[in-house]
């Protein structure tokens, strides 16, 4: 809600937004953010911001709580929102952060949005994104043990990230992307000491893409693939799962008040690739510590609407419209 105070000046113009979501919720938390434009229903064409109306809650929404009910509140948003948009009434989703374990308390087995809406699209397979203004990361794997990550990581998984991760990248521009993958194990395996995945499944694949002549690099060791990135020697990196490429985006682009201990800076946008649609997101959690204590940060939804912005605009340049 912050956020869309925050665009007020660019609402109406290039830029119109439909609120997916309980219209009593929404329009409580306006007011106790002290917004002062109305929040017509759906109907109200003409709005800069309108209300798709969810389910009715069958019990009480407990702020900074993780409830079954909020699981399922959550859940029939995200329905609503990509039949909305698979149906061409808006042109992308962008989504605030869910609560796994309210999703799951609601009976719907996710392990996140992700993987919902790979499943509501009827993708293929998707990965995930995190980008910082142009330090860009895709997963292999996101959210699953560690313990199952190799056996996740085939040749085929490892080969369609990097083609989702190139198209991506052409999406936004790039016409000749150079990506990194970085290795699974330290120093990537170091001749085999340290296990031959890099070099009997990564290396291979590489060469082969090479030979396509497509600008790919590694596999890379994880501790000095990002310092590259950071320094342009590339457009992206794939990692291979969710800590190696969550934590060198994090760190740039969030920061802490050591005084306080409270967050001053959250920035970053989580991109789904390989969706028929248009998808990004807040790249980071539901922050159920300080829900409803006005202190959360609204940079990374305002990056989350530019993207989508910056997307739909690319895959179409007459676009404009709904997001």
């Amino acid at each position: 809600m912050k956020a869309v105070r925050q665009l007020g000046p660019r609402l109406g113009k290039d830029l119109k937004l439909v609120l997916v979501g309980d219209p009593v919720i929404l329009k409580a938390a306006a007011q106790d953010l002290g917004l002062t434009f109305p929040l017509p229903d759906l109907g109200a064409d003409e709005a800069p911001v309108r209300i798709l109306r969810t389910c009715a809650p069958q019990g009480p929404i407990r702020v900074g709580e993780v409830t079954a009910e909020g699981g399922r509140q959550a859940y029939d948003a995200v329905v609503k929102a990509t039949d909305f948009v698979m149906k061409g009434l808006a042109q992308a989703i962008v989504t605030a952060p869910l609560n796994k374990e309210a999703l799951n308390l609601a009976g719907y087995d996710f392990a996140g949005h992700t993987e919902l809406l790979a499943k509501l699209t009827g993708a293929r397979d998707s990965a995930m994104m995190l980008a910082h203004s142009d330090f860009r990361v895709s997963h292999a794997t996101t959210h699953v043990a560690l313990e199952d990550v190799p056996r996740r990581l085939t040749k085929e998984r490892i080969q369609r990230v990097i083609e989702l991760t190139r198209n991506a990248l052409k999406q936004m521009g790039i016409e000749e992307p150079r990506i990194a993958v970085a290795a699974l194990n330290p120093h990537a395996g170091e001749g085999g000491i340290f296990g031959r995945h890099d070099i009997d499944v990564t290396a291979p694949l590489i060469a082969d893409l090479q030979g396509r002549g497509w600008k790919i690099s590694g596999p890379i060791p994880g501790d000095t693939v990002f310092v590259k990135l950071r320094g342009r020697a590339y457009d992206a990196v794939v990692a291979m799962y969710h800590d190696q490429g969550h934590i060198p985006v994090k760190l740039l682009g969030f920061s802490v008040d050591p005084a306080t201990g409270h967050w001053t800076a959250l920035s970053g946008v989580n991109v789904t690739l390989g969706l028929p649609i248009v998808r990004t997101s807040v790249d980071h959690g539901t922050a159920f510590d300080i829900a409803g204590k006005g202190r959360a940060s609204a940079n990374s939804m305002l990056e989350a609407i530019e993207m989508a912005l910056d997307l739909t605009k690319e895959a179409n340049p007459q676009s404009r419209g709904t997001s």
